[in-house]
């Protein structure tokens, strides 16, 4: 939906369709008529819950029954965190590109089990070196977590999973396997995936960025056999399992889901998913945003006073620049005054554009003559 506007922003929040608006708006309504504590309604509630496992499940190469969804990618990346069986001495091996809401988690944790937290530098592997090599040599026979995400969200750098999954399981530790904890945030719609190829152990994602979802739905992929080492934080009546008279904890993700959601934004993140599905496969969405994402970059190198913060194509729906004045705020809000929709970012300090499959080269046209204009 354009409203007259140039969206740049998919790795912020992804507008959504009028499509994915209807789902929520007549599965309210349906709630709400046939009563929203009831026999129906109840029923109503499990099917949208599996109906959206498995739409995400189809997405991400998995099954359903190894994701638990969740609000957001904060809400994952903590149920994975507080859930590991921490120890005085343990420590946590993050890269210095990770969001800050990740990290004060992170914190919290090392300020009260007495765990070690370790940063490694991927920020200086964006043009060169070998960001499997930085991970390898910051590992530590205590390391007992490892925190990286799929795609940087400030330069758009994608990482090599699988290479990284594979060179951390080879590393000697002290008779506990290194987990792997992957932020998502900016791969999941953007990406094709299949993660039951890349070694992982957890995955936290979410619908309202480049799946173009309503905000307040994501989810967490587990590895079924990281599942055994995961206990619950937080407990509720989706967490049980009702054949059993003794009600335990599901067999399966199921069991960190707590309690009440709202229901009606499940549909709209399928409806959400549909869409692109109509346009192609993962593979022919990735490869037109990245397509858009290398014209803005070329055409951002013509512009006097722009520095890219990527020195070769970028890999990602990402394109990260910097401006001779350094006054990126000032821009972006000015940009904003125009209908172009960007941000910030404030390590490196810089400005993000993302580009979508429906972005189009007319946009980008428009944004690189305002740029030039505003600079």
């Amino acid at each position: 939906m354009k409203l007259n506007k140039s969206y740049f922003n998919y790795g912020g929040q992804g507008p959504m369709s009028p499509a994915a608006l209807d789902a929520i708006l007549a599965t309210y309504q349906q709630i709400q008529s046939q009563g929203p504590f009831g026999i129906k309604t109840s029923s109503l509630v499990t099917q949208e819950s599996n109906l959206t496992r498995q739409a995400i499940a189809l997405e991400l190469g998995i099954s359903a029954e190894s994701i638990a969804l969740t609000e957001n990618v904060t809400v994952g990346c903590n149920i994975a965190l507080w859930g590991l069986n921490w120890q005085p001495g343990d420590r946590i091996l993050v890269s210095d590109c990770e969001h800050p809401g990740v990290i004060a988690s992170i914190k919290e944790i090392c300020r009260r089990f007495q765990v070690i937290i370790d940063f490694c530098p991927l920020l200086a592997t964006l043009n060169t070196g070998d960001s499997v090599a930085v991970i390898t040599a910051h590992l530590q026979p205590q390391t007992r977590l490892v925190v990286i995400s799929h795609v940087l969200w400030n330069t758009g750098q994608v990482l090599p999973l699988a290479e990284i999954a594979a060179s951390v399981r080879q590393y000697p530790h002290e008779n506990r396997q290194i987990r792997i904890l992957v932020d998502a945030a900016q791969s999941v719609g953007l990406l094709p995936l299949n993660l039951s190829e890349l070694g992982i152990d957890f995955y936290a994602f979410t619908g309202h960025k480049w799946l173009c979802g309503p905000e307040g739905v994501g989810g967490l992929y587990i590895h079924p056999d990281a599942m055994e080492s995961l206990a619950p934080t937080f407990i509720g009546w989706r967490s049980l399992d009702y054949s059993k008279l003794e009600l335990p904890l599901i067999n399966d993700a199921r069991r960190y889901e707590v309690a009440t959601s709202a229901y009606p934004l499940y549909a709209g993140l399928r409806a959400a998913i549909a869409i692109h599905q109509e346009w192609g496969s993962s593979i022919d969405r990735a490869s037109k945003i990245v397509s858009l994402a290398t014209y803005l970059w070329e055409n951002l190198q013509q512009v006097p006073q722009i520095k890219c913060l990527n020195q070769t194509a970028p890999q990602s729906g990402l394109v990260s620049f910097q401006v001779g004045s350094g006054n990126h705020g000032k821009l972006v809000q000015a940009l904003e005054k125009e209908h172009f929709y960007l941000r910030t970012i404030v390590d490196p300090d810089c400005i993000r554009a993302c580009t979508h499959y429906f972005t189009t080269t007319a946009e980008i046209d428009e944004l690189i003559q305002c740029l030039s204009r505003l600079i």
